[in-house]
């Protein structure tokens, strides 16, 4: 396999921009005595209590009892080694003394918002890629990259009150790669010429695309750097990973990437889902199920409604206290977006589900989605009660 020639624009300017530690920093907008200490969010606590001298009495990490996980931490908590994702249990032995905070995401959503708008207003060629991060094709601006990646990073500031590190580069690769490189409220240029120097020294991993097990993989062939990957044998990786898969290997640790910043595209599904601190059985906690349930109906019905679209097919995930995951779907003969005909549908898949273990997660989804249209009046169904 020889190496695969693509062609480069120069021409393209393409920024990532990624909100530092975003939950995290909105909490300390709420908690400012808190900067500087190790903070997490996660699980589902209550809120820090105020005390009638205006204080408050924060919780600790090391106090927690449960099977959450860490939505996110501090840079001063990720010093003792607890990062997103991890579980809070373990989290707590490694940062004991943190303090623990509950995941506010109606907050999140409304700052999403607010910095979204705020690069809008000085580059609008957007591509969304989630709730803290997103892509920016400056293309077609004149300013150089320096000033106008400074004008978006005071944009968000002035919007937000919160920091965001941006990189500009030649393709959304080089972008996403770069807004880690110098974190928090990093502003970092590259080029081509840039990605002997900045690139090839990282962990083949930091390529998004690179996963754990291939990972793993190249390690074992030797392969731990991007360098490294660049000027690995097309043969050998072809023989280990397939020819599609080595060609696209072999591009990325190049810094070569086409891929456009999508503007638009249209969802095809919409879903919620929560995890439980405790499992839940389906017959002595009915009532918090419904509650629950109906809570989750009722947030897809306003995510339909700000991205102005209905479903015809409604579908429940559940996950029981062994780890079994079970998924049903109803497909209606008319769309919906209210919370009530979604609960409805919802309560028909649930008929199809045996009920022999206690449950851990539950959600709802909503596809096989279209603009433009209105929900009918509601379905005179009940679910789980």
């Amino acid at each position: 396999m020889e190496m695969p020639q693509v062609k480069i624009s120069s021409a393209r300017r393409v920024a990532h921009l990624d909100m530092d530690a975003f939950f995290a920093s909105v909490e300390l907008l709420r908690y400012p005595q808190l900067r500087g200490f190790p903070v997490v969010i996660g699980g589902r606590g209550e809120p820090p209590l105020k005390r009638s001298d205006g204080s408050y009495a924060f919780a600790r990490l090391g106090d927690y009892v449960g099977r959450g996980v860490v939505t996110t931490s501090t840079y001063e908590a990720r010093k003792f080694g607890v990062f997103s994702a991890m579980g809070m249990m373990k989290a707590a032995r490694l940062a004991p003394d943190a303090i623990l905070l509950p995941a506010n995401f109606a907050a999140y959503r409304d700052y999403s918002r607010r910095f979204k708008q705020a690069v809008a207003s000085v580059a609008p060629q957007i591509e969304d890629r989630g709730i803290d991060e997103i892509y920016i094709d400056l293309t077609e601006h004149d300013e150089p990259d320096a000033l106008l990646g400074n004008r978006i990073k005071q944009a968000v500031r002035d919007a937000t009150g919160l920091s965001c590190s941006i990189a500009i580069a030649p393709n959304k690769l080089l972008a996403k790669i770069g807004s880690d490189l110098d974190k928090p409220d990093g502003l970092t240029l590259l080029t081509m010429d840039d990605v002997p120097r900045r690139i090839w020294p990282l962990p083949a991993s930091r390529i998004n695309g690179i996963g754990p097990k291939s990972a793993r993989k190249l390690s074992d062939l030797g392969i731990e750097t991007v360098g490294q990957l660049a000027a690995a044998s097309p043969a050998l990786l072809q023989a280990h990973f397939g020819l599609r898969y080595a060609r696209w290997l072999l591009r990325v640790a190049h810094g070569q990437d086409e891929r456009p910043v999508v503007t638009y595209s249209e969802p095809k599904s919409i879903s919620r889902e929560t995890t439980f601190e405790r499992d839940l059985d389906v017959v002595q906690d009915r009532a918090r199920l419904s509650e629950i349930f109906t809570g989750l109906c009722e947030q897809l019905e306003g995510d339909l409604k700000r991205k102005q679209v209905t479903g015809r097919t409604v579908g429940i995930k559940l996950r029981f206290a062994d780890f079994r995951t079970v998924t049903r779907d109803f497909t209606l003969d008319r769309d919906v977006a209210d919370a009530q005909s979604i609960r409805a549908a919802a309560g028909q898949c649930l008929k199809r589900v045996s009920f022999e273990d206690r449950i851990r997660l539950l959600g709802v989804r909503v596809s096989n989605l279209r603009t433009g249209s209105t929900a009918p009046d509601a379905l005179q169904l009940n679910l789980l009660d």
